[in-house]
């Protein structure tokens, strides 16, 4: 059963660690004796997956890339993109994610870091689009049905003149046919399935 306070589970449970490669940026990090398995879902929000991990990388070689611009940080899981970009001097940063759970980590986590993040509860992929300059995609092609309903969305935002990067490992689900690869670090995936995590700019 899933805790009833998300914020104090994470507390509790997950420990403050410096991200690698990244020590300005700490995250809540979860660790083998979280207990994450009596949450139910599956506890995305509480791993650094290699495409986040390669967004965070970029911002942080490229802070032109976010500085002085409005920022959506789509499947935001625990806020790691979403804070550096707010440490590299974007003008606003919002960070998008449906799990409470989720949610509670990015509170946290901006709190922890020092930075304003807003975060977005609903569904940002219906609907109008928001009022930003770019948008961060990290390891949001992890499956064929959500792949569907993000890539429209993120064609949208191009279409409006949003400028998009999407960060991922190469999953199956990628659409690298609408993707130019403009990046690359060397980021060891959850489990070990990937080497590297890719930064892609959608065309």
């Amino acid at each position: 059963m899933a805790a009833r306070d998300p914020a104090g589970f994470i507390k509790d449970h997950l420990r403050v660690e410096a991200v690698p490669g990244l020590p300005g940026i700490r995250l809540y990090a979860a660790h083998a004796g979280s207990g994450l398995a009596r949450l139910g879902a599956t506890p995305y929000w509480a791993y650094r997956w290699a495409g986040g991990m390669a967004l965070a990388h970029h911002i942080a070689a490229y802070p032109d890339t976010v500085r002085g611009r409005r920022v959506l940080d789509l499947g935001a899981g625990s806020g790691l993109v979403a804070i550096a970009a707010a440490q590299a001097g974007a003008l606003g940063v919002s960070a998008a994610e449906i799990d409470p759970y989720g949610q509670a980590a990015i509170r946290l986590t901006a709190a922890l870091n020092g930075v304003a993040v807003e975060g977005l509860s609903g569904d940002v992929l219906a609907g109008a689009l928001l009022e930003v300059d770019i948008v961060l995609a990290g390891d949001v092609f992890y499956d064929a049905a959500v792949a569907a309903r993000v890539l429209p969305f993120l064609q949208r935002c191009r279409a409006a003149d949003i400028a998009v990067l999407v960060g991922d490992p190469g999953r199956a689900d990628l659409p690298v046919s609408r993707l130019e690869r403009i990046a690359a670090y060397p980021l060891r995936d959850v489990g070990g399935g990937a080497e590297e995590g890719a930064v892609f700019a959608l065309r």
